[in-house]
């Protein structure tokens, strides 16, 4: 072994420095923000159920792997069941992550959450978020007590994916089970299964593997909407073999600025249920027609009474691919707070169409 001696030259000094670079240099960082879930849930010693338990702090420290590749900056947000999430949580979400990806150092955001409602919020993040720095939600199939829980795996995949080639501009995803799915399209298709999330007909963006990550397609069908000063109120009613069309009217009487019908295939409903649909739709509520069929389309295509076609005719827009659920998240962003503009069907019809 070979010791050196005597004064260091600038030119060696800079040559030592350029060596000892990678190992000096700041490990990238991620935002990690938790708002509950099963992922942070353990089983209660007297009830012996799942119940919020752990941290958004807990569960990045239970994943030691994680600190190989990155600073974890968490920000708690809240730690409720995904079935607490909605309309009055999203926007403060939205503007808290919107905050830390502002930070140039930050790299992505991950969002801890729970499964029942995770596609609801990763759209409504989509639609909202400026910033094109990738945003993964993960959750958890299986709660922490579970010997095979799930949760650390894709707390970590979700960590490679933000830091692989081609995360940007990517959007905001659902990465469970390994697999990647875009925002829009993600749908949760079993109850327990730790494989619960697909894309349908459009399929996943890509695959967290064991040696990197591979994207294989970009969602095209996205835009970018301005959170609104209040958020409206818009429901849900399904159409059902015998529906009398009260629950359609009893929504707009009690307030409902819109009102999405989750219609039978192409967007189909019974005559009771079409001339609801029609009256709220003369009274200045605008009615959105989605189908319940996992894949395809909601069209205007029969012309029976209830049919898609006589539907439109009666003013209402139609949801396209979108799931209802869904379909009611762009329509809490993109109804107009103007009353009188929202009898413009063919605008709103435009924002569904994108």
């Amino acid at each position: 072994m070979t010791k050196t001696t005597g004064p260091v030259t600038a030119l060696g000094l800079a040559a030592l420095i350029a060596l000892a670079g990678p190992a000096l240099a700041e490990p990238p960082r991620i935002a990690v923000v938790a708002t509950g879930g099963t992922i942070a849930m353990k089983l209660d010693p007297t009830t012996h159920a799942p119940v919020p338990a752990l941290s958004g702090a807990d569960l990045v420290t239970a994943v030691p792997k994680l600190k190989d590749i990155a600073t974890i900056e968490v920000t708690e947000f809240s730690n409720v069941p995904s079935d607490y999430m909605g309309p009055d949580r999203w926007p403060a979400l939205a503007r808290r992550i919107d905050a830390l990806l502002a930070d140039p150092g930050i790299r992505g955001a991950i969002v801890l959450h729970g499964t029942d409602t995770l596609d609801q919020t990763a759209y409504f993040l989509d639609l909202t978020l400026k910033s094109d720095k990738p945003v993964v939600l993960v959750g958890a199939q299986r709660n922490a007590s579970d010997a095979d829980a799930d949760g650390p795996r894709n707390l970590l995949n979700a960590a490679r994916q933000i830091l692989a080639e081609g995360a940007v501009g990517q959007g905001v995803t659902v990465t469970l089970n390994h697999h990647i799915n875009a925002a829009r399209e993600v749908r949760k298709t079993h109850t327990s299964n730790v494989e619960t999330f697909n894309s349908g007909e459009a399929g996943i963006l890509g695959y967290v593997d064991e040696d990197r990550v591979v994207f294989g397609r970009r969602s095209l069908r996205r835009q970018t909407l301005p959170l609104p000063e209040r958020m409206p109120r818009v429901d849900l009613v399904a159409m059902y073999a015998g529906a009398d069309g009260s629950q359609v009217r009893h929504a707009a009487e009690s307030g409902a600025e819109a009102i999405v019908v989750e219609a039978y295939g192409w967007g189909n409903v019974n005559a009771e249920m079409h001339d609801a649909i029609a009256d709220v739709i003369a009274k200045g509520v605008p009615v959105i027609v989605a189908t319940k069929v996992a894949d395809g389309r909601a069209l205007p295509v029969y012309g029976f009474k209830g049919g898609g076609n006589t539907l439109r005719k009666a003013g209402a827009v139609f949801a396209g691919d979108l799931t209802p659920d869904k379909a009611r998240i762009l329509t809490l962003l993109a109804l107009p707070a103007d009353k009188d503009a929202r009898k413009d069907q063919a605008a709103l019809q435009r924002v569904f169409d994108k």
